[in-house]
């Protein structure tokens, strides 16, 4: 009985840290690509782009505002000019872009959310790109 107390509680501790640290994608809106073109359209959101420089270059969506994760907490203000409209925030499969709803979401913005699939799902669509 000891050692199974004692085997118990380090687990329990570990299994509480591990659920504190995850992410929880269950708060942050998912918008496909098509959702995605007709609000921008409609212009009711605006697409930014988290992927890095050289993905960038590649291909990007037509008006999307390029912001690089790792940019993103620095340039915050940009973003402010869209407080009417969704913030769609797109990568190249969802995961950056994930992260960059969570940034915005903890500095107080509302309206956000995450491109689900990202650019390869919107080239699946056959959507345009530049």
């Amino acid at each position: 009985m000891k050692t199974l107390r004692i085997t118990l509680i380090p687990l329990l501790f570990i299994l509480s840290l591990m659920m504190s640290c995850s992410s929880d994608n269950a708060s942050i809106t998912q918008v496909s690509p098509q959702e995605s073109a007709g609000l921008v359209a409609n212009d009711f959101a605006v697409i930014i782009d988290v992927r890095t420089v050289s993905e960038w270059k590649n291909k990007h969506i037509e008006g999307a505002v390029f912001i690089p994760l790792n940019e993103l907490k620095g340039r915050m203000n940009e973003l402010k000019q869209y407080q009417d409209k969704q913030l769609i925030m797109q990568c190249a499969v969802g995961g950056r872009s994930s992260k960059a709803v969570e940034i915005l979401q903890h500095a107080g913005f509302g309206n956000v959310a995450n491109m689900n699939g990202g650019i390869v799902a919107w080239e699946k669509a056959k959507l345009p790109l530049k």
